[in-house]
């Protein structure tokens, strides 16, 4: 019997022994990537910023809810820039004294140029969703979800004149601004091969960005039809609200910068009713990732997201896809972590909500189609052409 008994006690030692292995085997590794995010949580384009920070966190939590990344789980934090270039460089230093591995931001292009000269100094990767200036990735550590400024410029030009939507058209641009310069200077470069004329071409700058009445009056005394808005929402609205004031009839088409409009605080919205652009995400669309995102941000914010929204969401899942094609760990440092990054971005394939089969080029920029969206009974759009 006490044979029988030693017998039973090594075999209940052995189960137990396979049985702790294989609970290992289900936790998270030791260790975490540290990401970190950048971008106007208060102020004028907070809309953008906030958009940012809450589609990189649905993405995060999903990623963790399902095991990590290799193994590895995802720490969070969020820095608010108030769209302040000075302030997103305290940011991106704030957030590397808390750890920081990666960088999702900046948000904004003038502060995302800003960051990249700190990150590049440190070699880390940074992927920023939404800043679309050419400038953004001009050092090797940085990349982007969205199209850059030439792409929508070039895109926006031929889609007003492919599908006819105009023969005289204006431009309003802000002059100081990297996103709204780049993407113009484009624009009229194609628009010399496309079947409209533009006929005036008024910019603003960021010190005087209140009072487009000369610029609306030089659309109108030169026969536009269309008035081609390369800018952000706030201003947009501007310009869309004294255009009515002032009895005009223009159709407005934009890019990327006007999602976000119907969100400004005492913004009539019917003034934006018919306004087109072009933009990577439409919230109504049937395929089972968007509509499982959109709820999951519905219900944990209250809207209905914004291709800002969508971006961030993407950056998350590209940067997992490069860290395991690189079979990349926690405990490397910053700059061995960015260069196996780097030599995967060049490789991979995403599906994300703002493309599909996305890939990047040597310069850092995304390659993917756009999609145009019209605002229809106050909500986006998706055209179907």
């Amino acid at each position: 019997m006490r044979k029988l008994g030693k017998l039973t006690s090594v075999v209940l030692s052995a189960v137990m022994a396979v049985s702790m292995l294989a609970g290992c085997g289900n936790q998270a590794k030791s260790g975490t990537f540290k990401i970190g995010a950048i971008g106007p949580f208060t102020g004028d384009a907070a809309i953008y910023g906030l958009a940012v920070k809450n589609g990189a966190d649905i993405a995060i939590k999903e990623i963790n809810e399902a095991g990590g990344i290799n193994g590895y789980k995802i720490e969070y934090n969020s820095q608010d820039d108030e769209l302040d270039n000075e302030k997103s460089v305290n940011a991106y230093n704030a957030l590397k004294d808390w750890g920081m591995q990666i960088l999702v931001g900046s948000t904004t292009s003038g502060c995302s140029i800003a960051v990249s000269a700190e990150s590049s100094a440190d070699n880390m990767f940074q992927l920023t969703p939404s800043g679309s200036a050419k400038d953004c990735i001009a050092t090797p550590n940085a990349f982007q979800v969205c199209f850059n400024d030439p792409n929508q410029g070039i895109a926006s030009a031929q889609y007003i004149g492919g599908n006819k939507l105009a023969s005289k058209v204006a431009v309003i641009y802000n002059s100081s601004d990297p996103y709204s310069n780049g993407i113009y200077e484009k624009f009229a470069k194609e628009a010399e091969n496309q079947p409209f004329e533009i006929v005036s071409a008024e910019a603003f700058t960021s010190d005087s960005k209140s009072d487009f009445s000369v610029q609306l009056q030089k659309a109108k005394e030169n026969g536009a039809e269309l008035v081609f808005l390369p800018i952000y929402y706030a201003e947009a609205s501007l310009i869309l609200t004294q255009s009515a004031s002032a009895g005009y009839g223009f159709k407005f088409f934009g890019c990327d910068g006007l999602d976000g409009i119907l969100g400004v605080d005492n913004f009539d919205k019917s003034l934006a009713e018919g306004v087109m652009l072009l933009t990577p995400f439409a919230a109504d669309a049937t395929d089972e990732k968007t509509q499982s995102f959109v709820k999951k941000y519905q219900e944990a914010y209250g809207e209905i997201p914004n291709q800002f929204a969508a971006d961030a969401y993407d950056a998350i899942y590209i940067i997992k896809a490069a860290i395991e094609a690189a079979n990349a760990t926690p405990d490397m440092s910053v700059s061995d972590l960015c260069e196996a990054m780097k030599v995967q971005m060049g490789k991979i394939s995403v599906d994300g909500l703002t493309g599909l089969s996305m890939t990047w080029d040597a310069d850092g920029a995304v390659n993917k189609a756009p999609k145009a969206m019209e605002i229809k009974n106050g909500e986006y759009a998706l055209i179907q052409n």
